[in-house]
């Protein structure tokens, strides 16, 4: 944090919109660290105002997932075409994830910005899996701003006892979600054959 702090007093909105938006895109940076820091830099110094900053930051997380979701679109899908079936990710199996990304890409993009690991790949992934592109726009939209707001108004007004308080909170939503994603898998397993024809009629209807 004490490093993230001395970035955002050299340069400002610049360097919160860069890491973010590098996040967003899908490269591991910290996106959510660079937004706490600029909060409490600017509620310390008063240099920067908080409610650019949190423009900054949405923009910054809303064109990054754009952008990852148009590299998932096109070389992402390209990729799990081509390379697919060498790690089991079969047509079918292909169309399933499709599938799911259109029953619940909503959730995933929303609720994704406030878990580390999902924020950096829910663009790419939703990409990748063809989720439409008017949906991806609308809670990719709704996500960035309410994570950003969130996130900068708490270290804003709350400093120091929200950093504290995020830390274990992330770590809790990173451990739920990989327990519901176990759940999900093994759920997918077991009713495989039901969710595939179910993917197939969504995805003819879609296609007509």
């Amino acid at each position: 944090m004490h490093q993230l702090f001395a970035l955002v007093a050299s340069y400002g909105y610049a360097v919160t919109f860069a890491l973010i938006f590098l996040e967003s895109v899908g490269i591991p940076v910290p996106g959510e660290g660079i937004l706490i820091a600029t909060a409490l830099f600017a509620a310390r110094t008063q240099r920067l105002d908080i409610a650019v900053v949190v423009v900054t930051a949405a923009m910054a997380a809303f064109l990054g997932s754009n952008v990852g979701y148009l590299l998932g679109r096109s070389a992402g899908h390209a990729l799990i075409q081509r390379f697919g079936g060498y790690v089991g990710l079969t047509p079918a199996r292909q169309r399933l994830g499709q599938y799911l990304f259109i029953r619940h890409g909503a959730k995933i993009i929303f609720l994704g910005r406030f878990i580390a690991i999902l924020r950096a790949f829910a663009g790419v992934l939703a990409g990748a899996n063809q989720m439409p592109w008017r949906k991806f726009l609308l809670f990719n939209a709704l996500g960035a701003i309410v994570w950003t707001t969130t996130i900068a108004l708490g270290a804003f007004y709350f400093g120091r006892a929200f950093v504290h308080l995020s830390r274990p909170l992330g770590v809790a939503l990173l451990v739920l979600t990989g327990v519901a994603l176990i759940a999900a898998f093994f759920y997918a397993r077991s009713q495989e054959a039901a969710l595939q024809r179910a993917a197939d009629a969504t995805l003819l209807d879609a296609a007509e």
